[in-house]
């Protein structure tokens, strides 16, 4: 009987075992099928962590653009400044003076009956411009007849506008007649039409080298001679009465023909309707700008080919670095940058500003951070119709003339470059009373923009104002005789001793006579001082391809064929 109970005893244990055992093994089923239900496979699992990851990442960023954006943030308004944002200091102490002397014989008593001079230009609106001012001179010290110059129409824009399209012909002829003979066509030789012999001088030709390369050979062959592709021919210093000659033809003589000179100064009426004061801006951000500076705008790939291909209309443009391009301030600033320095010199967001632009490179896309800051955001094509443009949209020159006027008239003209219109605007700005125009220390600023993240608004814009001293088109702030004559014709601005010399003894009576004297440093800083450096000012070249040759300038050394923009001031393709 002991052993069937026992038997009884084992199976009943063992049977216990087994409910155990199945017990465990649903319990460990439904826990496998519990976890395979809520977390993912491997992959999916790393998957998982990579997304986490990701997010982690974006909430830190986003952390620390909030902590930079309440450190680094943007005021509306451009503050309270001690200075007239709209206004040069000392400007009323100057003026343009371009008079000639009593030794400076009339035209009618020095210039020679049977000898002629034939210019024609080179490059976009102001590159011809200068052409023809130092056309006038050139003749005056031939003794030559001028023939009205040609324009060029064969460059990269194709614009078939001749002298007549731009400028006011009868206005330009009389105005100089004291000064040279101008005639707007050789007279004929009988029956046939008088062809000049062609031939070209050196860059910053000298009075000298006219009268020893271009006299000779007027002498020799009949007494009509045209020099080609003539910008940048003349030499930068002068005699003081031709440099005022000079002054005479660009300020005076030069004035744009009626259908522009109406359209112009309709688009400046509109501007004025809307504010009181304007800032203009010369962006010159078109691709053609970049391709040739080499600079980097972080585009990566996309970037370097398009501008890469741009880059080859220029057989002599070397491959550049774009970090030290930029070091060395040869880089036009993105319009967030100039943005930036606009709001921190004290211009708020309420100012209206009209950009005179091509084609920007990136579109809406670049141009979005400069509108948040300026929403009062126009241009020749937002103020006026296709139809009142109409006339005007084929030519690249005559668009630009109406720019140039809009520009010229501005209460503030900024430019972001150093070609022609931004020389000559400056130039014409400084005889006309000094108005601001202001250009990037783009040497100094190009380090602060980098690095303003890591610091306020506050210390921004302070060390935008300080950087910023001697770029203001103040009197004084470039020394006589330096940079192009066009652009600081320090010959024609003359200063009033007398009330100058009356403010300074005043101020010797303030109390706080040091800090007088400081303000007047300011205005007459030294070219250590502002950077102001002719090898540091970007040259463009020629458009047509077909001139790659060296010449020689009037001492003799070889320079590659360059002049100082593209073939239009700031690269409208129409």
């Amino acid at each position: 009987m002991a052993l069937p109970r026992r038997r009884k005893l084992h199976y009943h244990r063992l049977g216990s075992l087994v409910q155990v055992a199945s017990a465990i093994s649903g319990t460990l089923l439904l826990l496998f099928a519990f976890l395979s239900f809520f977390f993912p496979s491997p992959d999916e699992s790393e998957h998982f962590h990579l997304r986490h990851r990701q997010t982690s990442f974006n909430a830190v960023v986003k952390d620390s653009v909030s902590d930079r954006n309440s450190v680094f943030k943007i005021p509306s308004t451009g503050g309270k400044l001690d200075r007239d944002i709209w206004s040069s200091k000392n400007a009323k102490f100057f003026y343009g003076c371009s008079n000639a002397s009593a030794r400076f014989a009339k035209a009618e008593a020095i210039t020679h009956p049977t000898r002629y001079l034939a210019i024609a230009t080179s490059g976009g609106l102001n590159q011809q411009r200068t052409g023809i001012m130092d056309a006038v001179v050139a003749a005056r010290i031939l003794n030559a007849t001028l023939v009205v110059p040609k324009l060029d129409q064969k460059s990269f824009w194709k614009d078939a506008s001749d002298f007549t399209d731009i400028f006011d012909v009868d206005w330009f002829i009389s105005f100089l007649s004291k000064d040279v003979k101008i005639i707007k066509q050789l007279p004929k030789r009988g029956w046939r039409t008088w062809t000049p012999y062609t031939m070209r001088v050196p860059r910053k030709c000298s009075e000298r080298c006219y009268l020893n390369h271009v006299l000779p050979v007027l002498l020799k062959r009949h007494n009509a001679v045209q020099l080609n592709k003539f910008d940048y021919r003349l030499a930068n210093r002068l005699d003081t009465d031709l440099q005022k000659l000079r002054c005479r033809v660009n300020y005076h003589a030069l004035q744009f023909a009626n259908p522009i000179l109406e359209m112009g100064k309709m688009l400046v009426q509109r501007m004025r309707m809307r504010s009181k004061h304007y800032i203009a801006l010369h962006l010159r951000f078109e691709p053609d700008m970049l391709a040739f500076s080499g600079c980097d705008y972080g585009g990566g790939e996309k970037e370097k080919n398009e501008l890469g291909a741009i880059q080859k209309r220029w057989k002599t443009l070397h491959k550049n670095n774009p970090d030290k391009e930029r070091r060395q301030g040869r880089c036009p600033l993105t319009p967030e940058e100039v943005g930036l320095m606009l709001r921190a010199l004290g211009y708020g967001s309420d100012v209206h500003i009209y950009v005179a632009s091509g084609e920007v490179y990136g579109g809406e896309e670049t141009l979005r951070p400069l509108k948040a800051l300026f929403p009062n955001f126009y241009s020749k094509d937002t103020i006026a119709t296709n139809e009142e443009l109409g006339q005007f949209l084929s030519f690249s020159s005559r668009m630009a003339a109406l720019d140039f006027i809009v520009c010229d008239e501005s209460d503030v003209f900024v430019t972001n470059n150093n070609g022609n219109m931004a020389r000559i605007l400056a130039g014409r700005r400084k005889y006309f009373g000094h108005k601001p125009t202001i250009r990037p220390n783009a040497k100094k600023l190009y380090r602060l923009f980098l690095s303003r993240n890591n610091m306020t608004w506050e210390e921004f814009s302070s060390r935008i104002r300080t950087l910023q001293k001697g770029f203001m088109g103040e009197p004084k702030e470039v020394r006589p005789g330096r940079g192009e004559f066009h652009e600081n014709p320090s010959t024609c601005i003359c200063e009033d001793s007398e009330a100058m010399g009356k403010l300074k003894a005043d101020s010797r009576h303030k109390k706080h006579r040091k800090l007088d004297d400081s303000s007047r440093k300011d205005v007459m800083v030294s070219d250590d001082q502002n950077d102001y450096d002719d090898n540091d000012v970007p040259e463009w070249p020629d458009l047509d391809e077909d001139e790659d040759e060296e010449e020689e300038d009037e001492s003799g050394s070889k320079e590659k064929h360059l002049s100082n923009v593209t073939g239009s001031d700031y690269g409208t393709i129409n």
